[in-house]
């Protein structure tokens, strides 16, 4: 039977749930991991996918479908914006009625359902996990629960660098060169001694950041704990250091005071006050370049940006695919979820065709030498992704990082603006926590 897929995009609270993920049996074969597609199971039935990125529903669309147009099922992806995803798919999996058959997590809260019984053990439903020794180890150790079990994949990357403008660097730092920029910016005293020089020769004209919600990323990146540990509420050392930081970036006028992703965020890709900014692999492509050129003047920064490490490695975002544990579509899901992350001819042109980095070391190592980036005067992005990109650790998620986050943010507002001192931010901080959290230890 010809394969169709279908595509809801849920912008309301108002959800349909008549699709169902389940139906017939699913078969226990092993799936082969990413080099062509083994015989199907499941014929007649649906597979149901969820996923809060459309680039999910693109690479089922204009590739899986083409590369397997004669599926004996329906594959049927339903897209939900982020800040509703969680509340549906909570539901849906607790209760098992409506629940997809195969879901994507954001790393802000996978670590949530990794560590559930919602989440199937992808060796059980036949991933030989040898294959994915060419799959970066952050990638792997972020799905992978306290037992060892592999729970969901990734085909991507998301290490995180330092956008700067080459002609503010040269201005008022003698040079744009990216190794000797680096020089300048490669810890967090250098980057704000940085931030210092550019200010005060500019008078004050040029900030080295647009918000100081840029560097959080960086900083909890750098942490030795999570938020929490063995049970325990921890506060890391390098969070009291971002406390100190943000204090004197905010308090001498080194930032913009913008909120991220607000329309004065934006607004100084395009201009000339502000030196730079902390993105990931993404921020390229969906951010950066989305807002280089000026809408009133036509004027554009493209051709005018390098990239660079900065003080740390880190990374932010990224994309994780994992099946439901339960699922009757065992074989369609477990097949799926192979393609998108392991089948290393379709990552291929998934790469060349969007520029996203992947986390396929194998892949990465074969394509890194071809690119080039107009936007970065040529520079060559992917070779520096991949350079940054084994250095990232992420041992540090938790499944609550996202709520946590969220209250200090608040914290981290109110002491680098001045309303409030280090001891006190802290307190509410830790009283927010223990507000959402009580069965923690404090």
């Amino acid at each position: 039977m010809k394969k169709w897929i279908s595509l809801f995009l849920v912008l309301t609270m108002v959800f349909a749930f008549a699709a169902c993920g389940s139906g017939g049996e699913g078969t226990d074969t092993n799936t082969d991991s990413g080099k062509g597609q083994e015989s199907v199971s499941d014929e007649g039935e649906k597979l149901v996918v969820w996923t809060f990125t459309d680039e999910i529903q693109k690479m089922i669309e204009n590739y899986y479908l083409k590369a397997y147009p004669d599926l004996p099922y329906e594959i049927e992806v339903v897209v939900i914006p982020n800040e509703q995803y969680q509340p549906k798919l909570d539901p849906a999996l607790a209760s098992g009625k409506s629940a997809p058959d195969v879901f994507a997590l954001e790393a802000a809260y996978v670590n949530k359902y990794v560590d559930s019984k919602h989440t199937a053990d992808l060796a059980a439903a036949g991933f030989d996990k040898s294959k994915t020794d060419a799959v970066l180890q952050y990638v792997l150790d972020v799905a992978t629960d306290d037992e060892g079990k592999l729970k969901g994949l990734s085909w991507q990357a998301t290490p995180g660098a330092f956008f700067y403008r080459r002609s503010i660097a040269k201005q008022y730092l003698g040079t744009d060169d990216p190794a000797e920029v680096q020089a300048m910016v490669s810890d967090f005293d250098k980057f704000y001694q940085t931030a210092k020089k550019i200010y005060d020769d500019s008078k004050g004209e040029v900030k080295a950041l647009s918000s100081l919600g840029d560097l959080v990323q960086v900083f909890y990146a750098a942490r030795e704990n999570g938020w929490v540990v063995d049970n325990k509420f921890v506060v890391d050392p390098k969070i009291e250091e971002l406390l100190d930081m943000g204090r004197k970036l905010e308090s001498e006028g080194l930032t913009n005071q913008a909120e991220q992703w607000t329309e004065q965020w934006f607004a100084s890709m395009s201009g000339n006050d502000v030196f730079g900014y902390f993105l990931p692999t993404w921020g390229l492509h969906y951010v950066l370049k989305a807002n280089a050129e000026n809408a009133e003047t036509g004027q554009s920064t493209a051709g005018d940006w390098a990239m660079i490490q900065g003080p740390s490695p880190y990374f932010w975002g990224g994309t994780w695919v994992t099946m439901r544990e339960g699922t009757k579509m065992t074989q369609a899901a477990a097949d799926l979820i192979s393609y998108l992350t392991l089948n290393e001819e379709f990552l291929t042109k998934w790469a060349k065709d969007t520029g996203d980095f992947l986390s396929n070391k194998n892949v990465v190592a074969a394509i890194k030498d071809d690119f080039t980036e107009p936007f970065l005067n040529d520079q060559n992005h992917y070779a520096a992704f991949a350079e940054m990109a084994p250095a990232v650790d992420a041992s540090v998620l938790t499944g609550s990082d996202l709520d946590i986050q969220d209250v200090f943010n608040e914290q981290l507002t109110a002491y680098s603006k001045g309303e409030k001192e280090k001891d006190a931010a802290l307190a509410d901080f830790k009283a927010s926590v223990q507000n959402l959290f009580p069965n923690l230890e404090y």
